[in-house]
């Protein structure tokens, strides 16, 4: 029987990965795709039609965690019916608990941290015999494997450092991910331009803090004009940006360079220095407005998105009104808004987790009923504008609709007639919800056979 299933997976096993987390993740599981296509594997979609199931884990937050492992229990609880299966977890999860994920869920087979690209197909040839886990944190940068490219995708990811330096005390990922790791420049645009050529036309340059890219010689300003250079892209974006960090020289960058896109995530957490000093940002909150500002002085139609979180340990009424003042003063156009749970082995879990669980819920309804408002006004203030527009999809309610995203991250519904997937126009902006611009095209840009 052990013979059979190892020549099953020679000959190409069929793998199915599910993916929990942040684009990060995301990408993470493109090159898992890559490794395993490129060396015979079969991509399926439902567990059923599966020979071997990973799981893809994000360590950020309690219910991120939670959700995986049911699904691992349910995944391996599949084994009774389905001899030879294969069941792993991977990513920041596996990281955090190592040996002890074979406790956590009985029966699991892989556990492989973030960095064990260059070992998963070992782990799974190996895993019908023993339990295999690989969770040493090194240095690999993701060069020699490419990451899966699905069929007419539009838009990609690459990550250009991997693990962060900062040890926000509310964060585990320094602990998950290890220390911040740049990589080579031309690594970077040798991946990006590989992408071009298998379609894609808008990529996102990925990292726990793109800001503070430097790879010897070359900063993330520099990396941006490189990859602006790449025939055939057409637009870039970037996620995650650092207020700390932020340079003049990468507002410059994003005001000179026209692939660049006019939106920048930029998590501010919280508007209380008291608070923020306790979540060791490394800024203040007149820092961050000032850097807002300047932001928006240079890069004209630029859109602000952020993550907040609210409960973190001591937070009081007035640190909390802070915050949603800032908000109010910013007008982000998007949010990911949060309630604090505690992260084991981070420095926020030592202190007192002492706002109630009920407060917690009410400050976040409170943040989320103000950011939908300031959502709404941005979107309103757009009618009657122009944008530029990169056709995606069908709408999911009127498929005779199609939807894309303006430069500024906007999703925006024009009627469909003359209009392809992969068609760039300019569109005038007549009606708006919180969530999504309608308008009418104007003028094609490019053709999506360009």
């Amino acid at each position: 029987m052990l013979m059979e299933l190892r020549e099953n997976y020679q000959k190409g096993a069929r793998v199915l990965i599910r993916t929990y987390g942040c684009q990060m993740n995301k990408y993470d599981s493109e090159l898992l795709m890559g490794i395993l296509v490129d060396n015979g594997y079969r991509l399926v979609d439902c567990e059923r039609d599966a020979d071997v199931i990973l799981v893809n884990t994000c360590s950020v937050r309690e219910h991120a965690e939670k959700r995986a492992l049911g699904r691992l229990r349910q995944f391996v609880g599949m084994k009774s019916n389905k001899p030879g299966l294969i069941v792993g977890v991977y990513g920041c999860m596996a990281q955090r608990y190592g040996d002890e994920m074979l406790k956590e869920v009985p029966g699991i087979d892989i556990v492989a941290g973030p960095d064990s690209f260059p070992r998963i197909l070992e782990a799974v040839r190996n895993a019908e015999s023993s339990a295999q886990i690989c969770t040493t944190l090194g240095d690999f940068d993701g060069e020699g494997w490419r990451p899966y490219r699905k069929t007419n995708s539009l838009s990609g990811w690459c990550a250009i450092t991997r693990g962060c330096n900062n040890y926000c005390s509310y964060c585990i990922v320094p602990y998950v991910r290890g220390h911040e790791r740049s990589r080579p420049l031309d690594d970077i645009i040798r991946e990006v331009e590989s992408a071009v050529q298998q379609g894609v036309r808008e990529i996102t340059l990925l990292g726990q803090n793109v800001n503070s890219y430097f790879d010897g010689e070359h900063d993330f300003a520099d990396l941006l004009k490189a990859a602006n250079d790449i025939e055939g892209l057409w637009r870039i974006r970037f996620a995650t940006s650092h207020p700390k960090d932020f340079s003049d020289k990468l507002i410059s960058a994003m005001r000179e360079l026209p692939k660049v896109c006019e939106h920048v995530h930029l998590p501010v957490q919280a508007g209380s220095n008291r608070i923020l000093k306790l979540m060791n940002r490394g800024y203040s909150r007149e820092d961050y407005l000032e850097l807002v500002d300047k932001i928006k002085d240079n890069v004209n139609g630029v859109a602000l998105t952020t993550d907040l979180l609210t409960g973190f340990p001591t937070e009081n009424e007035e640190d909390f009104e802070q915050t949603l003042d800032l908000m109010k003063s910013v007008k982000y156009s998007g949010a990911f808004t949060f309630k604090y749970s505690p992260r084991p082995g981070t420095k926020a879990a030592e202190m007192e987790n002492d706002v109630p669980e009920k407060t917690k819920i009410s400050r976040l309804e409170q943040m989320i009923k103000v950011q939908q408002e300031s959502a709404a006004e941005f979107s309103r203030n757009l009618v009657g504008t122009t944008q530029e527009v990169m056709f995606e999809e069908n709408s999911p309610k009127n498929p005779r609709n199609m939807r894309g995203r303006a430069r500024n991250g906007k999703i925006v519904e024009v009627t469909g007639e003359g209009i392809k997937k992969g068609d760039v126009w300019t569109v005038k902006i007549n009606d708006a919800q919180t969530w999504v611009l309608f308008g009418e095209k104007i003028d094609k840009l490019i053709d999506n056979r360009q």
